[in-house]
């Protein structure tokens, strides 16, 4: 895998869950240095402890990133432990399935900040280390729900829409700079936040039925799409949104 150009890369993911661990494990894989940001330091420890990471570079800081001033923080720590920071990884967020009529004010809110406010902010800081040091990457994860209006996802697609928007804009602003920004959008995946709703009677297969490749997703379905677009052989893709989805939003 040395033809990515990631091998000693400074890289820090924001996100330890399915999905951010996926990411970590293909970043070590490839020889990149790796700081992972999480609020759940369980969560954190046993990723960095677990054997295939032994002879790799991978950090923990813990971090709660619902800030501002915390996603600052991160990104600087990050570059402080690196000597730098190359490519940013952004692995966070959450959902609620409940009607729009049903979502109370605080969800609403936990949701966008979560997805959205904490992907500004940690691109922001992320842009001015990288802008200075004359180039990086940023890859944030959309979903096909930016797209799709599937029902019960309320703040969940607003957060995913407005993320691919920022997405554009960002890279719109940095593209003369060398600095890449680009998003990842899984379809449906077998993730730590959908285990308890895909175990509901019918759901799984439901979800099934609507992908084409006719299988739900796994994590690691997602590394090859953002070792790509956090590598040197993506220096001129930015702006862009992959879906990776097995199909789901062709129909």
């Amino acid at each position: 895998m040395g033809w990515l150009g990631l091998d000693g890369a400074r890289v820090l993911v924001m996100g330890a869950g399915g999905l951010g661990a996926a990411c970590v494990r293909g970043l070590a894989e490839v020889g990149a240095r790796v700081v992972v940001a999480d609020v759940d330091q369980v969560k954190l420890k046993a990723l960095v402890d677990e054997p295939e990471l032994a002879a790799a570079e991978v950090r923990p800081l813990p971090a709660d990133l619902t800030t501002s001033a915390a996603c600052d923080a991160a990104v600087h720590a990050a570059a402080g432990q690196l000597g730098g920071l190359d490519t940013l990884v952004h692995a966070v967020g959450a959902n609620d399935r409940r009607p729009i009529e049903e979502m109370p004010d605080e969800v609403w809110e936990r949701i966008l900040t979560l997805n959205l406010s904490t992907a500004f902010w940690a691109g922001r800081a992320a842009a001015r280390l990288m802008r200075s040091a004359g180039g990086g990457s940023m890859v944030f994860f959309s979903s096909v729900s930016s797209q799709l209006a599937h029902p019960n996802h309320g703040p969940y697609a607003a957060s995913k829409g407005g993320l691919d928007q920022l997405v554009k804009v960002m890279a719109r602003e940095t593209a003369a700079t060398g600095i890449t920004v680009n998003a990842v959008a899984p379809g449906y995946t077998e993730t730590e936040l959908t285990r308890d709703y895909l175990a509901k009677p019918g759901v799984r297969e439901g979800m099934t039925d609507l992908v084409p490749a006719g299988r739900l997703g796994v994590p690691e379905d997602v590394v090859g799409s953002v070792l790509f677009l956090a590598s040197p052989r993506a220096a001129f893709v930015t702006g862009q949104v992959l879906y990776v989805d097995g199909g789901r939003t062709l129909v």
